[in-house]
């Protein structure tokens, strides 16, 4: 959130050179971040990229070698309840009683940080409405399928009202429906005020909710910015796909001679043009189909991902 009364963003989250060792292996590798207030910031990055170590580190429930981390604008430790309790923490694995039903898991939770009965009571009911499983209140979660159980985490994370919440990829193995679910509520949890980090390896779902992303790779963060200007960080452009069903080897000679075209390929009745940055390279492929009087279907466009980008700067698919 920016302050236009003194002109500066409200950090929520700074973390200056965190190193964080395992052996000989390098988990951190001087990892700098920075989440202002009103964010959802996405941290995007394959398995093994050192996310969940960031958050371990983060809220001090992992040691560190070297490095700072301030959270509210006050140093974070092990024993600093007092940021803690304004902190809702959502991890990748679920960490719920089996033996306590939906509402007295999210009671627990709550109660963590809400003594009074009255007050923890309603807070309850409205984290179990905000994820939908009112229904479900009195099951037990071995009754619950795995797109419930993810609710029911977010549901015990959230129920305390924090100020920053962090998801660790809390839509992992889930079905489409309740992944839906659960990036809309996240969206109204943002728009209720609170500040999310969102850690992923989709980076469909981060391009659709986040403000601001980061791509993390071999324990740093490698570029950072808005989705767009991510993009614009890359030499890809557009990739055009032409339905033709009558290909020869001549056509996609021609087309590889064309400015800004990067690569041709022809699969299942489409022909596949990846193109650099530059104007009218749609138009150039078209006009060259039409003057050739060669017949074409269905035609699309479409802009440069977040794999794109992860792809040119790294060298790897994201879903790594």
């Amino acid at each position: 959130m920016y302050n236009n009364i003194l002109g500066v963003f409200i950090l929520v989250i700074k973390v200056d050179n965190l190193t964080k060792r395992y052996g000989n292996l390098i988990a951190l590798d001087h990892f700098n971040l920075e989440v202002n207030q009103g964010e959802i910031f996405g941290l995007l990055g394959p398995n093994g990229s050192g996310k969940t170590t960031a958050i371990n580190c983060i809220l001090s429930l992992l040691k560190y070698d070297k490095g700072t981390v301030e959270i509210f604008n006050k140093p974070m430790a092990p024993d600093a309840y007092d940021i803690k309790k304004d902190i809702g923490l959502v991890m990748q694995n679920v960490a719920i009683f089996d033996e306590l039903t939906v509402y007295e898991n999210v009671d627990y939770f709550c109660g963590l940080y809400i003594k009074d009965r009255n007050h923890r009571r309603e807070l309850v009911e409205q984290a179990i409405d905000f994820v939908s499983i009112g229904y479900y209140k009195d099951f037990y979660p071995k009754k619950l399928s795995g797109g419930l159980l993810r609710r029911l985490n977010i549901a015990c994370g959230i129920a305390h009202q924090p100020k920053l919440i962090i998801l660790d990829e809390p839509t992992v193995a889930v079905d489409p429906q309740s992944r839906s679910n659960i990036l809309e509520g996240i969206q109204r949890l943002n728009k209720a005020g609170a500040t999310i980090l969102y850690t992923s390896h989709y980076m469909e779902e981060v391009e659709q909710i986040c403000t601001r992303i980061a791509i993390m790779d071999k324990g740093r963060i490698i570029a950072t910015g808005t989705k767009e200007q991510l993009k614009a960080m890359i030499s890809s452009g557009e990739k055009i796909r032409v339905e033709l069903f009558d290909m020869d080897d001549n056509i996609l000679q021609d087309l590889k001679k064309l400015p800004h075209i990067v690569s041709v390929e022809y699969e299942d009745n489409f022909l596949i043009v990846k193109s650099s940055r530059g104007k009218n390279n749609l138009l150039a492929v078209l006009d060259y189909l039409k003057s050739n009087n060669i017949a074409f279907g269905k035609i699309y466009s479409e802009p440069p991902t977040l794999n794109d980008v992860f792809l040119e700067i790294t060298g790897k698919e994201l879903r790594d």
